[in-house]
């Protein structure tokens, strides 16, 4: 394998992956916390010079990043996501084909519905209220969807409130726009209602006994018809999400279509990507119990202990692969060593080698849909979640993908981050490979 390249001048700051102001269009409509930044998608498509015609793909589109750098830059583009509420928010912040003056009119209507609700329930939702009006009995969730919740996640004055909006928005069901009317409000829900932060880690916050909802839902319904406005009457070409595991690319991709990827799959580590966007499945209807939400996490890349589950097998895609098989040794002996005996402990081994059998599954799904000469880039960061033993996640990408007859070009140092647990900075890469095509032997 190639030496690691040093820093080809993209940011290696904490906050490289924060939003730049010029790029809030369309982008801020939602933005999942983890998301890489448009900028750097710009960059590999300018490198990989993709013509026109040239179809783009990101096999973890989350809220859709490249999809909406790909749609800006002229270029149809292709997302699999398997997280049923990121996969709605990419395919309605690439949907501009929407009206903004409907948009904006029919928000109108619904806010004036809303507050008039209110005011016959004795709330004002311009004045923030320590507690309930008198006698006021509070919508909420049902039981098996509120189990799904982080503890506080939302208090109850707000989410009667929320559910209030919520139940309005159906009066327009059947209108072009109502997907956007919806994602507007899964971002007031998490970004102004709840108790929710961000730090990456989704945890509580201060408790806020009332917090508005109309007037932010309104100021999001403006910042998309703003954005919609820019683009009125331009043509874009076509980008498209499928829900769908990545692990199973070639299910849905057509053979030889996809010329350029560029994306970041989840790390190895213990968080539970699926508790980062649980509130909004929770309000938007697409999560309602435990068991949907264990058939969400069967189709993910098995990255943390939370979703490791009695058949998996995608470790056998990595069982001659003598490096992981180390390591995955090594976070066992220093278990073993420390004597930690928690059931999720004992797993660290375990999701370590289904990590990386998940993402050999799916580079070799993928070559199928590769055009020759297709070139990718994938977005990982180095780990030490796991008892402190260092998991060169770049690294290891590189060699599984090399061994299914991908080519390396080199690894781009994108940023470093500062890791308390082990006190040293570690780096988040870009994994530049290119496809060949297939190869007779």
């Amino acid at each position: 394998m190639r030496e690691r390249a040093e820093s080809r001048g993209l940011p290696a700051a904490a906050g490289a992956n924060r939003l730049n102001p010029d790029d809030r269009a369309f982008h801020g409509w939602y933005r999942f916390v983890l998301s890489f930044p448009p900028h750097l998608v710009r960059d590999y498509l300018r490198e990989f010079g993709n013509g026109g015609r040239s179809v783009v793909l990101d096999p973890f589109c989350g809220t859709g990043t490249t999809l909406i750098e790909a749609k800006l830059a002229g270029l149809p583009s292709l997302g699999l996501e398997a997280n049923p509420f990121a996969h709605f928010a990419s395919s309605v912040k690439t949907d501009w084909s929407v009206n903004p003056d409907a948009l904006s009119a029919a928000a109108n209507d619904i806010a004036a519905v809303v507050r008039a609700r209110f005011s016959i329930e004795g709330i004002d939702d311009n004045r923030l209220q320590p507690s309930a009006p008198d006698g006021l009995t509070l919508k909420a969730l049902d039981p098996e969807s509120a189990r799904l919740l982080i503890k506080d996640s939302i208090s109850p004055l707000p989410l009667h409130k929320a559910l209030t909006l919520r139940e309005a928005l159906e009066a327009y069901r059947d209108a072009s726009f109502y997907k956007h009317l919806l994602l507007a409000f899964a971002n007031t829900a998490v970004g102004s209602i709840s108790n929710l932060r961000f730090g990456p880690e989704v945890g509580v916050d201060r408790i806020k006994t009332d917090a508005a909802v109309v007037g932010p839902w309104l100021n999001e319904i403006g910042r998309m018809a703003d954005d919609l406005r820019l683009v009125a009457g331009n043509h874009y070409p076509a980008a498209e999400a499928y829900l769908t595991d990545a692990r199973q690319a070639s299910a849905v991709l057509a053979p030889a279509s996809v010329d350029a990827v560029i994306t970041s799959p989840p790390y190895p580590n213990e968080k539970d990507y699926t508790r980062t966007t649980r509130l909004e499945s929770v309000l938007l209807g697409l999560i309602r119990d435990v068991a949907e939400l264990r058939t969400f996490k069967g189709t993910l890349v098995r990255s943390n202990t939370r979703g490791v589950y009695r058949g998996d097998d995608d470790d056998q895609w990595i069982a001659h692969h003598a490096g992981i098989q180390r390591l995955a040794d090594q976070i066992e002996q220093r278990r073993v060593e420390l004597g930690k005996t928690s059931g999720f402990e004992k797993l660290y081994s375990r999701v370590t080698r289904l990590y990386f059998g998940g993402m050999a599954r799916h580079l070799a799904q993928l070559r199928r849909a590769l055009r020759p000469g297709a070139r990718l880039a994938y977005v990982v960061g180095d780990q030490a979640s796991y008892l402190r033993v260092m998991i060169r996640t770049g690294q290891l990408l590189a060699e599984i993908a090399q061994e299914l007859g991908y080519e390396l070009l080199r690894i781009d140092l994108f940023r470093t981050r500062f890791a308390t647990a082990t006190k040293e900075q570690l780096r988040e890469e870009a994994v530049i490979l290119r496809w060949p095509g297939w190869r007779l032997v």
